[in-house]
């Protein structure tokens, strides 16, 4: 028995003997998991004993799916209760790994017992229909299509830094950036002590301590045990300083944190992900502290992104890559033409793209001004090509370094921990190409291309809206008012329900994301189907019961002064708006409950952005009312 322990088992180079060896070596593996991703992001998790695996391991390994019960994952329009057998196909050339439940030692090996999870494709009625499978079949077109496209135009000048005809592969590489919430599980956070900590910049990149210093330490190293090979983990801006207990022990840890590894292939990058959010949730318990991955864990405080670096690489028959993103000269220009298009591409159909990105209400409610995450669809490229900027204010920044061409990319920063990676990459990469495709075939040099992105609203444009504006180097929160911003940017949703009416059929560009034949009709439906359905049974569950409750907790005080009885005036208006149901005239929170229950949906929409600014407005009153109170 080999006492070390086996993280990772290497994608396609384990054969029948190789694995048994490896399973003999380590008896502590006693399960395996087979891990498919739903259409909302969900991944499978189930025990197998290893004994059953051993016994059909030939069939697994000749790529014999496994049939399950589908009715329970996220596969809207796809599987029904009536027709809900899904396969599990082993996905054969993905990295395995195993996790190991440090919390159950085998008595007999004395060793923790793992679970070998292996990364497999959903299939119903003999069709791949899981998001990673939707992902691997896009970057397939996706590098047909791009190779296609530079053979055919190989001897433009603009293309020639590029090797265009000699291209042999072209691949998406993708990298994530991983935000976290970090407490001690009773506590609850002090809005007003973690606004006033985040606005005075006190915890951004500062030192860690105790137990949370101990567990963020454990857990760069646990991703470097299974081969993520991490580059850094670091405080982000939330936060408060945590207290010292009667022990000497810290208590009351309330702050926010940052992991970030390694890019890889897009598959590989998203799976990836699914392993760094076991590890640092598994890993800070173990220690004590429980991890959040919402968006927008704590109103009116720094939410959590999983910002998404984006770049091309192309391979020539040596091996040798080349950015296909890069300029021929990175002292005068920003980007090569199949940059510039990456770029026109996505900000140009943005509107099919954003649905697979933000989803969810808890991601809206990280979409705010001043939070450092977007609010509209505008993209910077720094203010000369010979100064790399990064302006974290924008939804798309262009990442250079003047002496490093691979290093060219794009940061999308929309993305948080739970965007469904597989989709929204794949959305990525077909608006991308859509842009790719016009700047080659219509000949169009790096110049004209940089004129058209950097045009004024208004200015005509070839491929680009005339009306919109898609390029700033300003602070996009401070320089413009908001209705400067709707009118440059455009008005972008505010709601699940107005984001997923981009992808009903018939929506304008929506043949940006069928083209390929991946994202077909029906699995875009499913998508926007399941999308909507969380949406209303949220607010409906979990989202107006809160507010009910929140409301029944905010109550006159006693000892209050006059300035207070004032505020209490305002506050209780906003109660009785909200709560209070009187004859012909129900509340609004009643007015939505009623729309969402009777399917009146764009009316649901506009309440819940009421109900939403009431909330608020009476938590910030109410939070100054409390502080009047003697």
């Amino acid at each position: 028995m080999n006492g070390k322990r086996i993280y990772s088992i290497a994608g396609g180079q384990c054969g029948r003997e190789t694995l048994l060896a490896i399973l003999r070596e380590h008896p502590e593996i006693r399960f395996v998991s087979l891990v498919g991703v739903d259409l909302a992001g969900n991944d499978t998790d189930e025990r197998i004993p290893i004994r059953a695996f051993i016994d059909d391991i030939d069939d697994f390994l000749a790529g014999k799916a496994v049939s399950t019960d589908g009715s329970s994952v996220a596969l809207t329009c796809l599987s029904a209760l009536n027709d809900a057998e899904v396969d599990l196909l082993p996905d054969l050339d993905a990295n395995w790994y195993v996790d190991y439940n440090e919390e159950h030692v085998d008595r007999e090996i004395g060793l923790a017992v793992g679970t070998l999870r292996i990364p497999c494709f959903l299939v119903h009625q003999g069709q791949r229909v899981d998001a990673r499978s939707l992902l691997t079949a896009t970057l397939v077109y996706f590098r047909e299509e791009l190779l296609r496209l530079l053979h055919a135009h190989a001897g433009a000048p603009a293309l020639a830094h590029l090797h265009p005809a000699d291209l042999v592969d072209a691949s998406l590489t993708v990298g994530t950036e991983l935000e976290f919430w970090v407490k001690t599980p009773s506590d609850k956070a002090n809005v007003e002590e973690l606004s006033a900590a985040q606005v005075l910049q006190e915890n951004y990149w500062q030192r860690t301590r105790g137990v949370a210093r101990t567990a963020l330490e454990q857990t760069v190293m646990a991703f470097e045990a299974y081969g993520l090979m991490p580059e850094m983990g670091h405080k982000e801006v939330g936060g408060v300083k945590a207290a010292i207990g009667p022990g000497g022990e810290l208590s009351h840890v309330m702050e926010q944190m940052e992991i970030d590894w390694r890019f890889s292939t897009a598959v590989q990058t998203a799976d990836n992900e699914l392993l760094a959010r076991t590890l640092v949730k598994e890993t800070f318990r173990a220690n004590g502290l429980e991890v959040i991955f919402k968006a927008k864990p704590i109103p009116g405080v720094a939410g959590s992104g999983e910002h998404t670096h984006v770049g091309v690489a192309g391979t020539l028959p040596g091996g040798q890559h080349v950015n296909l993103f890069a300029p021929m000269d990175s002292r005068t220009d920003y980007l090569s033409v199949i940059g510039y298009g990456a770029l026109m591409g996505l900000l140009r159909n943005y509107d099919v793209v954003g649905p697979f990105v933000t989803a969810t209400n808890d991601a809206f409610n990280r979409l705010k001004p001043g939070f450092e995450a977007p609010v509209c669809v505008v993209a910077a490229l720094g203010a000369d090509p010979a100064v790399p900027s990064r302006n974290r204010t924008v939804l798309a920044g262009l990442v250079r370094a003047l002496e490093n061409p691979s290093a060219t990319r794009f940061e999308i920063r929309a993305p948080n921990p739970y965007t469904n990676t597989y989709l929204a990459v794949a959305a990525f990469a077909l608006s991308m190409l859509d842009g790719i495709r016009w700047a080659i075939t219509s000949g169009t040099v790096p110049a004209a291309l940089l004129a058209e992105f950097s045009k004024s609203a208004g200015d005509p444009a070839v491929y680009l809206e005339q009306h919109r504006a898609y390029r700033s180097e300003h602070n996009v929160f401070e320089h413009y008012t908001q209705g400067e911003r709707s009118s440059l940017f455009g008005v972008p949703p505010a709601t699940v329900w107005e984001t997923m009416q981009h992808l009903r059929a018939g929506s304008d560009r929506l043949d940006v994301l069928t083209q390929g034949n991946v994202l077909t009709p029906p699995i875009i439906e499913g998508f926007r189907t399941a999308a909507v359905a969380r949406w209303k049974n949220e607010l409906l569950a979990r989202i107006l019961p809160e507010d009910i409750e929140t409301l029944r907790k905010t109550i006159r005080r006693e000892m209050a002064s006059l300035k207070a009885e004032g505020l209490w005036k305002s506050i209780d208006a906003l109660r009785h708006e909200l709560a209070d149901d009187l004859p012909n005239h129900p509340s609004l929170i009643s007015r939505l409950t009623c729309a969402l229950r009777e399917d009146r949906l764009d009316e649901a929409s506009n309440l819940q952005l009421q109900v939403a600014a009431r909330m608020e407005e009476t938590e910030k009153l109410y939070e100054e009312y409390r502080r009047l109170v003697f």
